[in-house]
C-alpha cells in the first residue's frame, strides 16, 4: 500500500482509528468526508459514511452485501425524541397559515402557534446539534465519545454533519426572533421588515444551506443510488421543504410603495409546503433508526 497516501487519507478522515485498521478510500465533499472505505486488521473491508455514523448506526460491509434493510428494531430514543420535535414544529406552522385556522382564532393565536412552532423546531434542531457533538471519536459505535463541556458545545470545523447541525439551529433562532416580534402590535413597515422579514430570510437561507450540506452528507459525497435510503429520503424532504420556506420567504417580502407583502397567498403556499416535507421527514428519523442500523 501507498503509505503516504494511506496516511493522507487517514488525516483527511480525521477519525481515532483502532490499531491495525486502514483507510482505503474517501470521498466527500470539499474538505469534507462523507464516506470512507476501512480494512480491519482481519482483513474484512467495511463502509464508514458521516451520517451513520452520527446516527450510530454503524458499519456496513463494503460490498453492499447487507445494504438491503433488516427486520425492525427499537427506534433509539434520540430519534423519537427529534422526531416528535420537529414534528410538532411542522404542524404548527403547517396549521399556521390555513384559512380555515385563521377564521377559527384570532390574528394573535396564529402569530402564537408560529412561535411555538419556531421553538419545537429549536429544541429538535439543538437535539440534531448535540448528536454531531457526542458521535463516537472512532469508527465503531463502542468508540469513546466526547466528554464534559465539548457534550454541550464543541467545534468540529473538519465536519459536515457539525456545518450543518450549526447552520439549522442558527436558522431556527432566527425563526424564534421572526415568529416572536410578529407577536407584536403597532410595529411600522420599517420594523417590520427589521424584525420579521429580515429574520425570516435569514433563517430561510439558513435552513437552505443546512439542508443542502446534510443531503450531501447522506448522497455520501454523490457516490450514486446505490448509497440512497432512508437517511437520503430525509434528507431530500427537508432540502425541498427549505426550498419551500426560502419560496415563501422572497413572497413575503415588504413592497416598498404600499408597505404590503408582495404575495401573501404564496408565501403561505411556501410556508405549507415547506412544513409538510419537514413532518414527513422528521416521521421518518425513527423509521430511519430502526431499519437502518446494522446488526
Amino acid at each position: 500500500m501507498n503509505e503516504p497516501a494511506a496516511t493522507a487519507r487517514r488525516h483527511r478522515l480525521q477519525l481515532d482509528l483502532p490499531p491495525g485498521w486502514t483507510v482505503r478510500a474517501t470521498s466527500g465533499l470539499g474538505p469534507f468526508v462523507t464516506r470512507a472505505v476501512l480494512e480491519r486488521p482481519d482483513g474484512s473491508v467495511v463502509e464508514w459514511t458521516s451520517r451513520r455514523h452520527r446516527k450510530r448506526l454503524g458499519l456496513r460491509p463494503a460490498d453492499g452485501s447487507t445494504w438491503r434493510h433488516g427486520p425492525l428494531r427499537a427506534a433509539s430514543g434520540s430519534s423519537i425524541a427529534m422526531g416528535l420535535l420537529f414534528m410538532l414544529g411542522s404542524a404548527c406552522f403547517f396549521i399556521g397559515p390555513m384559512p380555515f385556522y385563521a377564521s377559527a382564532v384570532s390574528e394573535s393565536a396564529v402569530a402564537w402557534t408560529f412561535v411555538v412552532g419556531s421553538v419545537f423546531f429549536t429544541s429538535a434542531a439543538y437535539l440534531q446539534f448535540r448528536e454531531a457533538l457526542v458521535a463516537p471519536t472512532g469508527p465503531d459505535d463502542d468508540a469513546a465519545v466526547p466528554r464534559g463541556f465539548r457534550r454541550i458545545v464543541a467545534v468540529w470545523p473538519h465536519r459536515i454533519d457539525w456545518w450543518a447541525a450549526s447552520i439549522q439551529l442558527a436558522g431556527t433562532l432566527f425563526f424564534n426572533l421572526t415568529t416572536y416580534a410578529a407577536t407584536r402590535d403597532a410595529l411600522s413597515v420599517v420594523q417590520e421588515r427589521r424584525w420579521i422579514w429580515a429574520p425570516d430570510v435569514f433563517g430561510s437561507i439558513c435552513f437552505l444551506v443546512a439542508s443542502w450540506l446534510a443531503y450531501v452528507e447522506a448522497s455520501a459525497g454523490g457516490t450514486g443510488w446505490r448509497h440512497r435510503g432512508t437517511g437520503w429520503s430525509i434528507a431530500a424532504l427537508n432540502l425541498v421543504g427549505s426550498i419551500a420556506f426560502g419560496v415563501s420567504a422572497v413572497a413575503a417580502r415588504y413592497l416598498r410603495a404600499t408597505g404590503e407583502i408582495a404575495n401573501l397567498a404564496v408565501a403561505n403556499l411556501g410556508t405549507v409546503v415547506g412544513a409538510a416535507c419537514f413532518f414527513v421527514g422528521a416521521a421518518l428519523l425513527p423509521v430511519e433508526s430502526a431499519r437502518d442500523r446494522s446488526a
